[in-house]
């Protein structure tokens, strides 16, 4: 058979103008639809209800943490017209309490050491993890990906004290020592380690659901052009799965700051996180509400920055395989 060259077909300068207005006009239509069929006035109304509601004590929070702590415990911040005052000695105050060993400044900085390390190693292990799972033949692989869900089931609490053990003393089987211990106390290693071990099964999961849909045309054209699994996975599939990755590193790097059970039990001394720092502050001050309030916008100051500089990350991957074409 052959090969037939297609050739343009001249068209004048009114044609050419009426098929651009054309193409507009089919493009808005659609989009007026797409916008007309996700969205309504109800919809828009209630989501401006709901987003009211949620910042109201956010900002109630912010306004309580700069009033001096007279005006706290006299009347609600919701009288700050009338009852005017402002004063940046509550967060002077609460970066400077602690303990003898920490103060809130230096959690806040342990805090940040924990969480992106904490939030990068199971990403770029789940990631690797997730392609092989989707696009790598080998023996077993069916079997170990259903165990790997089924991590999932596994309660945190449970894990947590085998953990520490296996920190510890190491692993001894048959009175035969197979590793030892990582005698890491007062370190970052084992809770970076730990926030990993938590977090691989469900990102796992969810990345490889995502990297399984890419179009096997991609993959197998790259290879064709003779590309390795490398070469696939970082010039096709990591790309591809950006919004995925980003959406995940939202989330953990949520669970991360906020966590507390896991500080409490991995984070010692002077590598304590915020979170620990707070709950210690709340039981020896609780009646200090300027303090508490401080501490507490202190606390959602880095999670609101990360949130909304990666929003648009994370909305296309909550988007992503949701529509066709």
């Amino acid at each position: 058979m052959s090969a037939v060259t297609p050739i343009d077909v001249p068209i004048d300068t009114a044609t050419k103008v009426q098929l651009g207005a054309g193409e507009r006009a089919t493009g808005l239509t659609a989009t007026k639809r797409t916008k007309r069929r996700l969205t309504s006035r109800g919809a828009t109304v209630a989501a401006l209800i709901i987003a009211v509601l949620w910042t109201t004590p956010t900002f109630g929070l912010f306004i309580s943490s700069i009033r001096p702590a007279k005006e706290i415990l006299r009347n609600g911040w919701w009288t700050i017209f009338q009852n005017p005052g402002f004063t940046l000695d509550n967060y002077t105050q609460v970066l400077n309490a602690g303990n003898s060993q920490l103060n809130l400044a230096g959690s806040f900085i342990n805090s940040i050491a924990i969480t992106l390390p904490a939030t990068i190693f199971p990403l770029v292990i789940a990631s690797l993890a997730a392609y092989a799972f989707a696009w790598i033949d080998f023996k077993g692989k069916n079997w170990m990906f259903i165990g790997v869900f089924a991590l999932q089931i596994v309660p945190l609490q449970m894990a947590l004290v085998p953990l520490l053990s296996l920190f510890s003393r190491g692993l001894v089987i048959g009175g035969v020592p197979i590793f030892a211990g990582l005698n890491a106390s007062g370190s970052y290693s084992q809770v970076w380690i730990a926030h990993t071990i938590f977090a691989l099964p469900l990102a796992i999961f969810l990345l490889h659901n995502f990297i399984s849909e890419i179009p096997s045309e991609l993959i197998e054209a790259a290879r064709v052009d003779g590309a390795d699994h490398g070469q696939i996975f970082f010039r096709i599939v990591l790309p591809l799965t950006m919004p995925a990755i980003a959406s995940f590193a939202i989330f953990q790097f949520l669970w991360v700051w906020n966590d507390l059970l896991v500080a409490l039990v991995f984070a010692d001394g002077g590598v304590a996180p915020m979170t620990k720092l707070l709950a210690e502050i709340t039981g020896s001050r609780g009646q200090d509400w300027n303090l508490l309030t401080a501490g507490a916008f202190i606390s959602i100051l880095v999670p609101l920055i990360v949130f909304f500089a990666l929003q648009r990350f994370f909305v296309r991957g909550l988007l992503a395989g949701s529509t066709k074409g």
